[in-house]
């Protein structure tokens, strides 16, 4: 994580205090601040550690660094002083979903992201005063994590009932006049607004059978393109809405309902009926212009089948002692997606590739995934995990050694030297709790 230097965290803190002493306050100089050459050094800093392919221009971070970091952080920041940086296209591209279908996903250009990275540094600490500890995604010391003990907390409480709620393309159906609105009652100043205003109308140039076609634009009253740096800070600022209305109804008391938001994932945990909580739900919604995915969205039972959430899976369970608990373990689907992983890492068409790169690979695949599912109840999803990465490591060294007989295979290559000959990443199998 890079630090973030004293003189920028002097300002967020000024802004944070005064947004969250003064509710109402609407900030007037706020455009000055992204032309500063620290907060652009930042912004490309933060820009540069999160990686990404170039945009429609092309140009990369080793161009950048060729032409000079410095000279193109000037260059930005004189186009800023006198109002003429403009916004280039989005490079539109379809990803993957795991479970099937695509995700539009638009990449601007690193001079964007530079500078849209410096705009969030400037107003991120100003709309942070304002959202809800219900929302737990995208935001400054919060992470997937707590949102799964909010909702491990609820079941604890009685809330056993979840809405599983999955909003249909809302990256793509944030209408842009309800979202000004939203930005405007906090920033008054009219050129960060018009900034921001760019990115939104920004058009998005799609590749097709060699040919480029341009979709957007001026003409968008829709969406703002998932692959920005500014788009999940945008994203919150409009659910933020949702949970506004949530505690301003005082809905956790009147329908004995929790709402848990990681961004545009959330749940609703409810004490007894569903049907209520629902209905508020899809109301608030319809407000806002978004609608919620019928195939995706249904209500379940954790004495049951239990549900999923950003990962993991959520249901009730009896202790040794016959006591119910929530029982929170990886999800069946994330363990499938990793395994996928690991089998196509250690395949048998890439021993040609040398073992080194692919046992490193292997380690930074197999170590990200347990940094973030080494949580609650884990133990024998790390048993199998770990189980399952020493078999396939074996299988490859097997075919790159070309034994066929699996039980030497086992004299050849034993457990041990696997991790201490060939430095295998060794999974941890305690539970996350402890």
């Amino acid at each position: 994580m890079l630090e973030t230097p004293e003189a920028i965290r002097r300002l967020q803190r000024k802004l944070y205090l005064k947004a969250k002493q003064e509710p109402k306050c609407r900030f007037y100089t706020l455009y000055d601040k992204i032309s500063r050459g620290d907060i652009l050094r930042q912004g490309y800093r933060l820009v540069k550690a999160q990686g990404g392919a170039p945009g429609i221009d092309g140009e990369d971070f080793a161009k950048i660094e060729t032409k000079g970091v410095e000279a193109v952080l000037k260059e930005l920041g004189e186009l800023l002083q006198a109002k003429q940086y403009r916004a280039q296209p989005v490079k539109r591209v379809m990803i993957p979903k795991p479970r099937g279908g695509n995700r539009s996903l638009g990449i601007p250009t690193i001079r964007d992201r530079i500078v849209q990275m410096a705009v969030k540094l400037v107003i991120e600490p100003i709309f942070e005063a304002d959202f809800s500890d219900r929302s737990y995604g995208f935001r400054p010391k919060r992470s997937a994590h707590d949102a799964i003990g909010a909702v491990q907390e609820a079941m604890l409480t009685g809330h056993r009932q979840v809405i599983e709620a999955d909003l249909s393309q809302y990256f793509d159906t944030i209408p842009h006049d309800k979202l000004m609105v939203l930005l405007s009652e906090r920033i008054a100043d009219g050129a960060m607004l018009a900034l921001i205003k760019q990115w939104l109308k920004a058009p998005a140039v799609i590749e097709e059978k060699r040919k480029r076609r341009m979709a957007g634009g001026k003409k968008a009253s829709r969406g703002t393109p998932q692959g920005g740096v500014i788009s999940p800070l945008l994203s919150n600022i409009y659910l933020n809405l949702l949970d506004r209305i949530w505690d301003r109804r005082n809905l956790d008391k009147r329908l004995q309902a929790r709402l848990v938001r990681y961004a545009d994932d959330f749940v609703v945990l409810c004490r007894r009926d569903t049907e209520r909580p629902q209905a508020w739900v899809r109301a608030i919604l319809a407000r806002m212009g978004l609608l919620l995915n019928p195939k995706k969205t249904g209500v379940c039972n954790t004495y049951q089948s239990g549900t999923e959430f950003l990962g993991f899976h959520f249901q009730m369970s009896k202790s040794r002692k016959d006591r119910w608990y929530p029982l929170v373990t990886p999800a069946k689907s994330s363990l499938t997606r990793i395994r996928q992983r690991i089998k196509a890492i250690t395949g048998r068409e890439r021993g040609s590739i040398p073992l080194a790169e692919i046992l490193g690979q292997l380690n930074m695949t197999v170590r990200g995934w347990v940094n973030y599912f080494h949580f609650m109840n884990c133990h024998q999803a790390m048993c199998n995990i770990r189980h399952y990465v020493e078999e396939r490591t074996r299988i490859h060294l097997m075919r790159r050694h070309h034994i066929r007989n699996r039980e030497s295979a086992y004299g050849r290559f034993p457990t041990r030297a696997l991790y201490q000959l060939y430095d295998l990443y060794k999974v941890p199998t305690t539970a996350g709790w402890t």
